[in-house]
C-alpha cells in the first residue's frame, strides 16, 4: 500500500506542476494577443487636413529705376527680402544679389 500512495502522490505532483505551468504559458500568451490587439485596434489620429499651399512668391526684381529710391523704399525692400528669405522662398545666393542691387542704387 505505501507504493501505490507514493505514486498516487508523485502522479498528482506532476499533475500539478504541469497544470500550473500550462496555465502560466496560457496567460502570458494571452497578455501577448491582448497587447496585439491592443496596438493593432488603437484608435489612431485623424489625418491632418490637406493644407493648402500658397504659391512661393517670385523674387522681387531689382528697381530699374534704383537712383530715384529713396532710403526709405530701400529699407523697404531689404525688409521685404529678409522676409522672403525666411520664409524659405530666397535662397542665401539669391537673398544676397537681390540686396546688392537694391543697395547698389
Amino acid at each position: 500500500m505505501p507504493g501505490l500512495i507514493r505514486g498516487v502522490a508523485r502522479t498528482a505532483v506532476v499533475a500539478g506542476t504541469a497544470t500550473a505551468v500550462s496555465n502560466r504559458v496560457s496567460r502570458r500568451q494571452a497578455g501577448r494577443w491582448a497587447q496585439q490587439d491592443a496596438q493593432e485596434y488603437a484608435p489612431r489620429p485623424a489625418p491632418a487636413p490637406y493644407a493648402t499651399q500658397e504659391a512661393p512668391q517670385p523674387a522681387p526684381q531689382p528697381a530699374t529705376r534704383s537712383s530715384t529710391l529713396s532710403s526709405a523704399d530701400k529699407i523697404d525692400q531689404l525688409k521685404e527680402l529678409g522676409d522672403l528669405k525666411a520664409q524659405g522662398v530666397l535662397t542665401e545666393e539669391e537673398f544676397e544679389d537681390q540686396k546688392r542691387a537694391v543697395l547698389s542704387g
